[in-house]
């Protein structure tokens, strides 16, 4: 479980990394992926890493807020270069500011070459960007996600995976198994739209996502249903059983 079992930091913005290091440890976790924006911007990775090394966590991603199309390209490296520091080769991105459908065939273009020139970039750093499967994004319909990965056409590029609250069971299965060959790592988190709920609940979604991935993906818990940090040792728990 050591292995694939972890947590995505962002769960936690009102903590401190310390505070989430001593809960993870607590709960049985040994993964984290940081997030940039509060817990971890690019500045402060020697530091992070010190205390991940203290607390006998390591880091299986870095979660930017990098924005492809949007954030200016020549700021990657500097991404590139924390994620290392933080002892992980997988960082990852946004792609886009808006629903695939929105995008008029000029902006498309333009937004598939600013992919192509990162994959370039994470190449030659021998790091793996990985886009979110989001609302809001090029990738929020399995089709665009689809179409983005055979474009790029890089093992440097990938995708993260995870449930759409506002999808179906079927529709989300449906995404996963397109995906599946183009996912590293898994967000898992029990929502029904904006409602969050014990993930206890959806153990049996939850394996049926899980199989249509192959073995030792990365699991990260995302957001608790009460946003209690104190929830999180049942939640990581749940998130065990699942991964058996």
């Amino acid at each position: 479980m050591e292995n694939t079992c972890g947590l995505v930091s962002v769960s936690f913005r009102e903590n401190t990394p310390r505070e989430i290091l001593q809960a993870m440890n607590k709960a049985g976790l040994f993964l984290v992926e940081w997030g940039s924006d509060v817990h971890c911007p690019p500045e402060k990775a020697e530091e992070i890493a010190a205390l991940q090394t203290r607390y006998g966590i390591k880091c299986c991603a870095y979660g930017t807020y990098f924005r492809l199309g949007e954030t200016p390209l020549e700021e990657l490296p500097g991404y590139i270069a924390a994620a290392k520091t933080l002892g992980t080769d997988i960082l990852r991105l946004w792609c886009g500011d808006k629903n695939s459908r929105d995008y008029t065939q000029a902006e498309r273009q333009s937004l598939f070459s600013a992919c192509r020139k990162a994959a370039e970039i994470a190449e030659q750093a021998d790091v793996i960007l990985c886009m979110e499967c989001h609302a809001n994004t090029y990738t929020n319909t399995k089709e665009a996600a689809l179409a983005l990965m055979q474009a790029v056409n890089s093992r440097h590029f990938r995708m993260y995976w995870q449930p759409d609250s506002y999808r179906t069971e079927e529709e989300n299965i449906a995404y996963a198994k397109l995906l599946a060959p183009y996912t590293e790592n898994i967000h898992v988190f029990n929502w029904q739209e904006e409602e969050k709920y014990p993930l206890r609940e959806a153990k049996d979604v939850w394996k049926k996502y899980l199989n249509c991935f192959g073995s030792g993906k990365k699991l990260l818990l995302e957001f608790m249903p009460d946003d209690r940090i104190e929830s999180l040792k049942g939640e990581a728990d749940a998130l065990k059983e699942i991964a058996l």
